[in-house]
C-alpha cells in the first residue's frame, strides 16, 4: 500500500473515492477531506496532532477560512511564515511535499 505518486494521482483518488484509505497518514487524509470540500472533516483530522506538518496544514485550513490570526499561530509552530502563495498553490505544495518518499 503506497501513497499516489503525484499531485495528479492524489487528485484522481479524491475524485473517484468517498474517503482517504485508511493506512493514508491523518496530514494526507486531512488533505484529501480539504480537496473533497469539507474543511470541517479536513480539520478533525490534524487538530489534535503535534506534528509539524499538522501544524503546516493547521495553518492552511485556517488561512483558507479566513483566520488570519489563527493561521499565523499554526504557520509559527510549524517553523514557517504565511505563504505569499495562492491557497491552491500552497494546497498544491503541501500534497506534494507530503507524497514524497
Amino acid at each position: 500500500m503506497e501513497y499516489p505518486q503525484s499531485f495528479t494521482a492524489f487528485k484522481e483518488l479524491v475524485d473517484a473515492q468517498d474517503q482517504p484509505p485508511a493506512y493514508w497518514s491523518k496530514e494526507l487524509s486531512s488533505l484529501w477531506w480539504d480537496a473533497k470540500g469539507d474543511w470541517h472533516k479536513a480539520h478533525d483530522c490534524i487538530e489534535a496532532l503535534d506534528t509539524t506538518t499538522a501544524s503546516l496544514i493547521h495553518g492552511y485550513l485556517h488561512r483558507k477560512e479566513g483566520d488570519s490570526w489563527n493561521a499565523g499561530y499554526w504557520y509559527k509552530r510549524a517553523n514557517r511564515s504565511i505563504p505569499s502563495l495562492t491557497l491552491d498553490e500552497e494546497f498544491i505544495s503541501i500534497v506534494t511535499e507530503l507524497l514524497k518518499p
